[in-house]
């Protein structure tokens, strides 16, 4: 089986407080990307072991790790004795804010689940996913979202339209651990979630461009000034809607005007800068 594994955008990321337990409890409007990593995955019938490999070497212990967890999940709920081969072709940027291993994972748990026809429906795949990571109920539901809680809430959006979208990123990157640990020594933005899914669902840039934003993107900003160098560039280039997604380390740009995004990939392109055009979803 051959499953795409795709990217989102935290187009808004606001942070209500903190649980008892350390986790941050968040709103944020999640948008999925056309920008996508492929799984290969098959079964392994006379094998004692599940194996994972990638062709990004830098990533493999890292990605393996959750996608092998992914499928202990999946064995302990049910007991299976299948072992499987996962492959996966990357194409999504690491320690970028992009959710590419949770996205992973929950593309493992989408074809163990259709392999075996376990018949299980997208709640259950949910829960089992929830305690590997917050972002892997999003992308089993694929589409974009509300996400609440610690990320695991989810209500659907139905965006008016589809962006193109310009992926910025630094070649450092981001330690999610780390940029929890400093949000809270910086005062929160004026963030209207509500404002920007109402944007999003009537198609009003304007409204979206005045209401979003990333609590996350002070403490990023700190630890990494960079983003904020790209941010700035971007907003100074013509595209309002422009912003750091998740924890970092990579920045996008929205815009429906796909020649303009094209001429600022290639302007950031010639300054050095990992630039992707790609789409929401």
């Amino acid at each position: 089986m051959v499953i795409k594994s795709p990217a989102k955008i935290n187009l808004a990321l606001q942070i209500l407080g903190t649980r008892e337990d350390g986790y941050h409890l968040l709103r944020m409007v999640n948008l999925p990307l056309e920008l996508h990593d492929v799984i290969e995955i098959e079964t392994l019938p006379y094998y004692n072991d599940t194996y994972v490999t990638c062709d990004e070497l830098r990533l493999l212990s890292l990605r393996s790790n959750l996608c092998t967890r992914a499928v202990d999940a999946m064995r302990e709920r049910f007991g299976f004795k299948n072992h499987f081969m996962i492959h996966i072709h990357k194409e999504i940027p690491f320690a970028a804010g992009l959710g590419g291993g949770s996205s992973n994972a929950a593309v493992v748990i989408l074809a163990i689940n259709k392999i075996l026809k376990l018949g299980l429906s997208l709640d259950e795949l949910c829960e089992i996913a929830l305690p590997l990571g917050s972002d892997i109920p999003f992308f089993i539901r694929g589409h974009a979202a509300l996400a609440e809680g610690i990320g695991d809430k989810l209500t659907p959006i139905n965006p008016k339209h589809k962006y193109f979208c310009l992926l910025v990123k630094p070649e450092q990157g981001l330690s999610t651990k780390d940029v929890y640990k400093n949000c809270d020594s910086f005062p929160r933005l004026p963030i209207d979630i509500d404002k920007v899914v109402e944007g999003l669902e009537s198609g009003d840039e304007e409204m979206i461009a005045a209401n979003f934003g990333n609590d996350l993107y002070p403490a990023s900003c700190s630890l990494l000034p960079q983003v904020k160098s790209i941010v700035e560039m971007l907003r100074h280039d013509g595209f309002p809607i422009a912003a750091m997604s998740g924890s970092g380390s990579c920045c996008f740009a929205l815009t429906l005007d796909a020649k303009k995004a094209k001429a600022e990939q290639k302007k950031l392109e010639k300054l050095g800068y990992d630039a992707i055009f790609t789409k929401t979803n």
